[in-house]
C-alpha cells in the first residue's frame, strides 16, 4: 500500500495532458463508483448499528465494540507494512472490511439521532444530533470532496511533496490523538486534533486524485495492478471522506 501512495514521484514525466484521456476517465469513474458503493454500505451499516436494537446490542454491548473502534486503524497500519504488492483480492477485502467497520462505528451518531440522547467526548464536548444534521454534514462533506478531487484532477502542479508531508503529518496527529488518552482531558486539544485531521484529509483528497492519474499512466496495460489501484484509491478516498464527515458532523452537533 505504501508503494501505491508514493509511486507518483517516479511518474511525473509521463503525465502530459491527461484530462482528455478516455481510459483515464473510465479508470477514475471506476474508483468513484467503488467509493460511492462503499459510502452506501457504510450508511447501511451505520443505520443498522444505530436503529436496529439487536444489532445495536451486538455492536456496542459486546467486545465487538473494540474491533469496530480499533479495527480500521490496525488494518491500515498492517496494510502499510504488509501490502507492498497488493492483489485485487487482498485490496478488495481490505477495502470492504474497513468500510464495514467504519460504517458500524458511525452507528453511534444514528443511535443519538434515533433516540434523542446526548453524548459528550472525553474532553467534555457536548454532542446532540438529528437526521437533518447528519444529512447537512454529508452534503457539506460531499461538496468539499468533489471540489478537492476536481482540483487534484485538473491542477498541473506536482503535489507529491505535499502529499508525503500530509501523510506523515496525519500519522503524527493519529499518534497525538492516542497519546491524548493519557493526558488530562481537554476540549481545546480535541478541537485542535480534529481541525488538523480535517485539513490534512482535505489535502490528501486532492493529492490522491493526482496520484491516481499518474499511476494510471505508469501501469497502463497492467490490469492486475489497475484493479488493485481501484480498490486502494477508493480506500484512501473513503477514509479521508469519513474523517471529514465525522468532524463536520461533530462541529454541527456540538452544543458548546
Amino acid at each position: 500500500m505504501a508503494d501505491f501512495q508514493y509511486a507518483s514521484s517516479r511518474t511525473g514525466a509521463q503525465t502530459g495532458d491527461m484530462s482528455m484521456d478516455a481510459g483515464l476517465r473510465k479508470f477514475m469513474l471506476g474508483v468513484y463508483n467503488k467509493l460511492f458503493l462503499g459510502i452506501l454500505l457504510a450508511g447501511a451499516m451505520a443505520y443498522a448499528a444505530g436503529a436496529v436494537p439487536a444489532v445495536t446490542e451486538l455492536v456496542f454491548g459486546t467486545p465487538l465494540v473494540y474491533v469496530v473502534q480499533w479495527g480500521p486503524v490496525v488494518l491500515l497500519l498492517g496494510s502499510a507494512f504488509m501490502m507492498r504488492n497488493p492483489s485485487p483480492l487482498a485490496s478488495g477485502i481490505l477495502y470492504w472490511g474497513i468500510v464495514v467497520l467504519m460504517g458500524l462505528g458511525l452507528g453511534t451518531w444514528v443511535l443519538m439521532a434515533e433516540s434523542g440522547l446526548s453524548s459528550s467526548t472525553r474532553g467534555g464536548i457536548g454532542l446532540t444530533t438529528t437526521y437533518v444534521t447528519i444529512a447537512k454534514a454529508f452534503l457539506i462533506t460531499a461538496s468539499a470532496f468533489g471540489a478537492l478531487s476536481l482540483f487534484g484532477y485538473t491542477t498541473k502542479r506536482d503535489m507529491s511533496g505535499i502529499g508525503s508531508f500530509a501523510m506523515m503529518a496525519l500519522w503524527g496527529v493519529v499518534a497525538l490523538s492516542l497519546l491524548n488518552f493519557f493526558l488530562p482531558a481537554s476540549s481545546t486539544m480535541e478541537w485542535i486534533i480534529m481541525g488538523a485531521v480535517f485539513g490534512l484529509s482535505a489535502v490528501l483528497i486532492a493529492v490522491e486524485t493526482q496520484q491516481l492519474k499518474n499511476m494510471y499512466y505508469a501501469f497502463d496495460g497492467d490490469q492486475r495492478t489497475l484493479a488493485a489501484m481501484t480498490n486502494l484509491g477508493a480506500l484512501n478516498f473513503f477514509v479521508s471522506f469519513i474523517n471529514m464527515f465525522r468532524i463536520v458532523l461533530m462541529f454541527l452537533s456540538s452544543r458548546e
